[in-house]
């Protein structure tokens, strides 16, 4: 991966993130399992409707994406390091409009700014990412704006909950495997 951008120093309070990187389970459990994020919430971002719910957007007739929102301590991990763990860990950012199995728009690779700063930041690491090759394809990684929607309670910590669903063994608990690889520093059990 190539160097994080800068960032500039931010408040200490909690700060917010949004992400959406395929099936918002996978997404949601990588981020559970970083120390410095204090809560992470699947849902909905980046559509035309609004408002969102699983059946509408699964239509692919809102354009919202299946995305996390993630409450985090600067303090402890930035924004910089969490979009490292979602480029190299957390989806494939090469598909456009799908993360294997799932295809359509509302599984694309996007990030939703919440700030000027983080829209920066989001901009220049995946023009770097781009320019180092990292993946061996380009970027596919959009940066939006969008409001943020939380999914429905059964969808709230999916992977806590279900552990031996089929779905969550084959393709979300390899991303914890390798998030504890890579990351073992900034993992928490």
């Amino acid at each position: 991966m190539p160097p994080l951008p800068a960032e500039r120093e931010t408040a200490r309070e909690q700060q917010v993130a949004v992400l959406a990187g395929g099936c918002f389970w996978g997404i949601e459990a990588v981020f559970e399992h970083v120390r410095g994020v204090r809560s992470v919430h699947a849902g909905y971002a980046g559509g035309t409707a609004k408002d969102a719910h699983y059946r509408a957007v699964s239509s692919q007739r809102t354009d919202h994406a299946e995305a996390v929102r993630i409450a985090y301590d600067p303090s402890e991990v930035r924004y910089a390091k969490l979009l490292e763990i979602f480029f190299a860990v957390a989806h494939d950012p090469t598909q456009l409009n799908r993360q294997t199995p799932d295809v359509g728009r509302s599984y694309r690779s996007a990030i939703f700014p919440q700030n000027a700063q983080q829209r920066q930041i989001a901009l220049d690491y995946i023009s770097a990412l781009d320019m180092a090759r990292t993946f061996g394809k380009p970027v596919a990684t959009s940066v939006e704006d969008g409001v943020f929607y939380p999914a429905e309670a059964y969808h709230q910590d999916f992977l806590r909950k279900n552990p031996r669903n089929a779905y969550i063994v084959r393709w979300d608990m390899p991303k914890l495997t390798e998030l504890k690889k890579a990351y073992p520093a900034l993992y928490r059990d």
